[in-house]
Parts: C-alpha cells; structure tokens; sequence
C-alpha cells in the first residue's frame, strides 16, 4: 500500500488502493448478505452467526494485519520469510493427515482451531512469495546459473505437490503464475522459462487428449472430480467410445447434473441485463436455482451480475483493475528488487484469482473452486487477500 518515490522520501499509503479495498470488501459484504439472508432457515440463525456479519468480523481482523505488515519494512519480513515458509509447509503436510485435517466433501483442505478453520493453502501462496522474493534477491550473474533456476522452482514447486493431493487443483495452480511472473522479474533467463512452460504446456496438452480422445492403454491419473468439471467444461458427456445408447443417456444425464451450478451462473450472468434486478432481488439466488452452498463463495460474481447487472459487474473489474494496476506501478517504482519481486507477486496472486474465478462464472474457465478476493465468503481468503495487499 506504499507508493515510494524515492529513498529520501517517507513511504506513504495509497489512497487510491485503499480506496479500492474498502470498495471491494464492502460490496463482498453486501452480496454475501442479499446470498445468504433470503434462505428461510437463516432468519433463526443469531445475528452473530450471520456469514456477512462473519465477513465483517474477518475484514476488521484483515485490515488489522495489514496494518501491521505495512508498519514493518518488508526488508525485515523477507529475513524471516524462510521461517515463515517452513511453517507453512508443516502445516500443508498436517491437513494431509488424517484427524487433523478436517474433511468436507470428499476435500482434506482445513484445519479447525475451534473459532477459526484455518486453510493452510491460501496463507501458503503468501509464503511462496515471500521466499521466492528472498530467494531471488541476489546478484544478476547468479540468477543466470541453472542452480538457481531449479532451487527457485522447487520454492514454489513443494507447496504445489503438497495440496494437490488435498485436493486442490484450483490453489496450486496459483502457484504456477505466481512463480513464472516473478521468475521473469527476478530476470531468470528467458530461455529456462521457456523450458518451464514448455513442459507445462505438454502436459496440460496431454491431459487435454485424454479427456477429449480418451485413447486406449494410458491414462492420465486425475481426480473422478477434476475430470468431471474438464468434461463439463468441454460439453462431453464422459461415455466410453464404445458404450451402448442406454449408456450414453445415462452419462448424459450424469453430466446434466454436474453442469447445474456453472450452467445456473452463466443464467444468473445473462439475466442481470444493464441495470440488474435489484439488490436481493435476485431470482436465481432467492430461489435457490444458484445453489445456496455455492452462491456466497464461488459464484459471488453471478449473484453480483445478477442484481447489479452490466454496472454492477464493470464496477468490480473498475476496482479489481485499479488494486492490480496500482500493483505493477508499485513494483516499478520499487526501491530494489526485493520490493519489486514482492509487489509482482502479490499482483500475479490477484490476477490469478479474478481472472480464474470470474471466467468459470462466465465458462471461459474450468470450475476450481478459487476464490474471488474480498468478494466471495471466507476467513482464510479475506486474510490472505489483505495481508497481500499489505505488502
């Protein structure tokens, strides 16, 4: 949130992100508000159990850490970013465990401290950009050696492997952006970056024919869930090339069933027109077409469009475009490259995020379950997001 133009200079807040973080959050609460209150069973609910009184609960405690980590010069944060690294490791190793890690809906991916479940995997991206940055910080003819190259992808690599097995494709994913964008900025070679996304390319092509082609003899090992939102994704019905018609029909409607909630946004989108319906007068969330499990957290953006419309919708890609623009202005007005690696990641990290969740709310992207920052409901997300943002 500083924007230095020099090294004489004191550091000041930027008005204009914070500004745009005010903007976001408050939004984020009303929506979860008109998402949630609608639901009859809510109205007995005490008023402190309430998810959007929740949600302004953990923006206070957000914006209270981001404070705290604007006061502290990020030189001294980058000291004990490899300690802060380490304990995040742990505890993406404990979720795995069972007993510790508590598990919803066939996911391991929270810890519960009793008033707060914990999801080691939004506060791990933080981590990652911290040691990367650390990590990178160093002379340019060292950045030019293979060594350095391979350490810095196993920085972002680890936390990678450990939540896929969560699982959660959607949050390591993150990390690949985060790591390439600031590869790049750190001034890795451009060639081994190449290299990096070349092979990742293969991959995603490899996945890509045995979903669409499904041949014979070999098969990329992926989750029953993952493959499901990729044939979703992709209008397949899933049905072997030699299934009988009863058996197609029947993948059919298998299919129907696990394209409801993207199909219900894309609605929710459409029908919001320029204007919208109207705050809680949203049909498609009221009446539960979106469903409730879904609309406060991964769909915020369709309940947004929906009520608020075309305005709506350009106004929180107007505030999500001044936090990241801000962001990269930050990072060139950087006062040395500790602080540009810092602020091109916290600018990857939010990219990532609304771009990703904001696509599978209009199906140019797969569904993955990544949150929308400050918008969709959740403890672990509005924290993460905002100590981001303090850096």
């Amino acid at each position: 949130m500083f924007d230095v133009k020099s090294n004489e200079r004191p550091s000041r807040i930027d008005r204009t992100l914070t500004l745009a973080i005010a903007g976001l959050m408050a939004i984020g609460v009303l929506f979860i508000c008109s998402a949630t209150t609608s639901v009859e069973s809510n109205r007995a609910i005490p008023w402190y159990n309430l998810l959007y009184v929740r949600q302004i609960f953990w923006c206070v405690i957000g914006l209270t850490a981001a404070a705290c980590v604007c006061l502290v010069d990020y030189h001294r944060l980058a000291r004990w970013s490899l300690v802060i690294y380490a304990v995040m490791i742990l505890f993406l190793v404990a979720v795995l465990i069972k007993g510790i890690g508590v598990e919803r809906m066939g996911a391991r991916r929270w810890i519960d401290f009793g008033f707060f479940q914990f999801q080691p995997s939004e506060f791990a991206k933080l981590a990652v950009i911290l040691a990367l940055a650390h990590f990178l910080s160093r002379p340019a003819e060292e950045l030019r050696h293979p060594l350095t190259f391979i350490k810095a992808l196993a920085l972002f690599g680890l936390p990678f492997l450990l939540i896929l097995p969560e699982p959660d494709l959607g949050s390591a994913l993150i990390m690949l952006p985060i790591g390439l964008v600031m590869l790049y900025a750190a001034g890795i070679p451009v060639r081994y970056i190449g290299q990096l996304i070349g092979g990742g390319v293969l991959l995603i092509a490899l996945i890509m024919v045995d979903i669409l082609l499904a041949p014979a003899g070999w098969q990329i090992k992926l989750e029953d869930y993952q493959r499901r939102r990729l044939l979703v994704y992709f209008g397949l019905d899933g049905a072997a090339p030699d299934a009988t018609a009863a058996q197609r029909a029947e993948a059919r409607r298998e299919m129907r069933n696990y394209s409801y909630n993207v199909e219900q946004a894309l609605i929710s989108v459409g029908s919001g027109g320029f204007f919208g319906k109207g705050w809680r007068q949203g049909t498609q969330s009221s009446l539960g077409y979106l469903p409730r499990a879904v609309a406060h957290n991964d769909f915020i953006f369709s309940v947004i469009a929906e009520e608020k419309g075309f305005m709506g919708s350009a106004t929180v890609l107007a505030l999500y475009s001044v936090v990241l623009f801000t962001g990269i202005r930050i990072a060139g007005q950087a006062r040395d490259r500790l602080g540009k690696l810092l602020a091109a990641g916290v600018v990857a990290l939010w990219f990532s995020h609304v771009f990703i969740n904001i696509g599978m709310n209009i199906r140019i992207m797969p569904v993955t379950g990544v949150p929308l920052p400050l918008l969709s409901y959740g403890g672990s997300s509005v924290l993460s997001s905002l100590i981001a943002a303090g850096i």
